[in-house]
């Protein structure tokens, strides 16, 4: 009797914690999400959006407007827009794991008492606003910025350089902006790695370069992935980055999104947009979470 009553909090505090992170997913994901779609698919009489579900005579009717969908599968500015924000996601990714990858390797094999003054200038530019961050490097690229003029005075270029308003500009933006989530889960996934495998791979006559790419990368599989989703999923909608550093040819999903919103004031339009770009984000979670799920799955198969 005992340990029934005792189990009973326990249970109920086991009930409260997986209850509260499904609520809050319910009330601030889920229920605006439903919101969006259902403006998505209404018809606007100018004055309101109609309701979807009805009750005439008895019975439930259904008016649903899938136009706005199709009109995006069809229009080509949509899909240069989305193939633009994967494009440069995409690249940031990539660019942001060649870079991050050995800066988190150093890290992780940095002396002990080194690691956390390195962890602090890995989150040091967080301590300043996104946006300050970002329009500073409108100076550092513009014609008459940084770069070029430290160029001209050392004789290098005779005429500035353009590289604001460019890809070139969007990209460096990115990657500024988006390094410290690539760096973090490749230096906690590297951290942890057990150094042995390293020096029985050496001690086997391997080379260096063939113990980092046979043992040193496969294990730190994990840490690329989620490295690589915490990168590419906001990269994906980023709309401040392309609008103070990307040009016409930048155009991002983002910026579609904003000027069916605010300019066009096509809130329809604009919330098939927003879901098309959440079902967009969907498919590389679903990736992250399945390979998350192996490396667990496989520890319990090696425990049994």
């Amino acid at each position: 009797m005992l340990k029934s009553n005792s189990a009973m909090p326990v249970s109920m505090g086991r009930f409260s914690v997986l209850v509260l992170p499904y609520a809050w997913l319910l009330v601030f994901f889920l229920l605006p999400f439903f919101i969006i779609f259902k403006i998505s698919v209404s018809e606007f009489d100018g004055i309101r959006y109609d309701d979807v579900v009805n009750f005439v005579d008895g019975a439930i009717e259904l008016k649903v407007k899938w136009a706005n969908y199709v009109f995006i599968t069809t229009d080509a500015l949509y899909f240069k827009a989305y193939l633009n924000s994967l494009t440069y996601a995409g690249l940031t990714a990539l660019v942001c794991l060649l870079i991050g990858y050995p800066f988190a390797y150093f890290m992780a094999r940095a002396k002990p008492e080194q690691r956390p003054a390195l962890l602090m200038l890995v989150m040091l530019p967080f301590w300043t606003s996104f946006l300050l961050r970002i329009y500073a490097w409108k100076g550092i690229l513009a014609s008459n910025g940084l770069v070029n003029t430290f160029l001209l005075g050392i004789g290098v270029i005779s005429e500035p350089i353009k590289m604001l308003h460019t890809p070139f500009s969007l990209l460096i933006g990115m990657v500024y902006a988006y390094l410290p989530f690539m760096i973090l889960p490749l230096y906690a996934n590297l951290v942890k790695m057990d150094v042995r495998l390293l020096e029985a791979a050496a001690d086997l006559g391997a080379k260096p370069w063939v113990t980092f790419w046979k043992v040193t990368v496969p294990l730190s599989k994990s840490g690329i992935i989620a490295g690589v989703m915490l990168v590419f999923i906001p990269a994906v909608g980023e709309y401040v980055i392309p609008e103070l550093l990307g040009g016409a040819e930048t155009l991002m999903i983002a910026r579609v999104l904003w000027d069916e919103f605010f300019s066009n004031n096509d809130w329809a339009m604009a919330s098939a947009v927003a879901i098309s770009m959440v079902l967009l984000v969907l498919v590389p979670l679903a990736i992250f979470n399945k390979y998350q799920a192996q490396p667990s799955q496989g520890a319990k198969e090696a425990k049994s």
